[in-house]
């Protein structure tokens, strides 16, 4: 196809198919799958990008299988209905069952493709697709003792997309950190914690000895309260406009190496030319995480998988 395809999850597939509207270009909707002619558009809501569509025979279930060996890779299954044929051809291709597994760890590399029956006797696929996790999935076990929020596990996801993480003797800042979720992953990895909100952090994350926890305002923050930071985090709620002016001294500043920012929307509507923002930051990218909610989250740089091609 002389096209690319766009996988939403249902939760996003209004902001999805308005989003690749915007580019004047038709789309081609099947169910959480939306096609668009050309080359690649400015989309930040979906949960994979299948970079290099073609479309398969599929008269048979043997015959699907073999169409997708050709072409090389590993391969999910996204199906939007008939369910059931989409299990014995998956069923016939190389066996790949990813397992949860515990943060940190390494993406898969390789090629990691995604493919859906179209009808019944022709499919989709990519046999490269934006995501190194199955349907944008990083299968993280989930802690459910130790962090004091479920929003440590965005952090962790966005960390993984990012290819890099703090460590040992690394600075970093959570802004607006209460109950302390994100502190605890920074913590966790062994770097040193400046954590500001607020409220009160769980006292499980206070305690810990490279954090260092003040109460006050994360929006009067400043770069010179600081100095240099390793990373700068913070999943504050606020509306996107007033983050984006918050941090545009930090950015002039030169002196954080590394930004990961959830930008949450307020409400029903979205703040399209303030997301267009932070997407226009050279060498940023603004990604909708499978952890996310109505959200996206803002990584500087982005060095990691498929950081060039969202």
């Amino acid at each position: 196809m002389d096209a690319t395809l766009y996988e939403s999850d249902p939760e996003t597939r209004e902001h999805v198919v308005f989003q690749l509207g915007r580019s004047g270009r038709p789309v081609t909707s099947f169910g959480d799958l939306h096609l668009v002619p050309g080359e690649p558009v400015p989309s930040y809501w979906h949960r994979n990008h299948w970079f290099e569509p073609v479309t398969l025979p599929a008269t048979s279930v043997s015959e699907a299988a073999a169409g997708l060996r050709s072409l090389g890779a590993l391969w999910t299954a996204r199906p939007q209905d008939q369910f059931r044929r989409h299990t014995l051809i998956q069923e016939k291709l190389p066996r790949f069952s990813p397992k949860p597994r515990a943060f940190p760890f390494t993406p898969p590399a390789g090629n990691l493709g995604a493919w859906a029956l179209r009808d019944e006797t022709t499919l989709w696929a990519s046999p490269k697709t934006s995501s190194p996790f199955p349907g944008g999935d990083p299968l993280l076990v989930e802690n459910k003792i130790d962090p004091p929020s479920s929003a440590y596990r965005k952090l962790q996801e966005a960390l993984l997309l990012a290819g890099r993480r703090p460590g040992p003797g690394e600075v970093c800042l959570d802004a607006g950190s209460c109950p302390g979720g994100w502190t605890w992953v920074l913590a966790e990895l062994g770097a040193t914690v400046h954590s500001v909100d607020r409220a009160s952090l769980d006292s499980r994350v206070s305690s810990r000895p490279n954090v260092a926890f003040r109460t006050g305002n994360a929006f009067a923050l400043k770069p010179a309260d600081f100095g240099p930071l390793d990373w700068f985090c913070c999943d504050v709620i606020c509306y996107p406009a007033k983050l984006w002016d918050w941090l545009q001294p930090w950015l002039a500043a030169g002196t954080v190496k590394n930004f990961v920012v959830t930008v949450k929307m307020q409400g029903k509507d979205i703040d399209w030319d303030t997301l267009d923002r932070f997407a226009a930051v050279a060498g940023s990218r603004l990604v909708h995480l499978h952890h996310n909610k109505h959200e996206l989250t803002w990584l500087w740089p982005a060095i990691g998988p498929s950081a060039t091609s969202q």
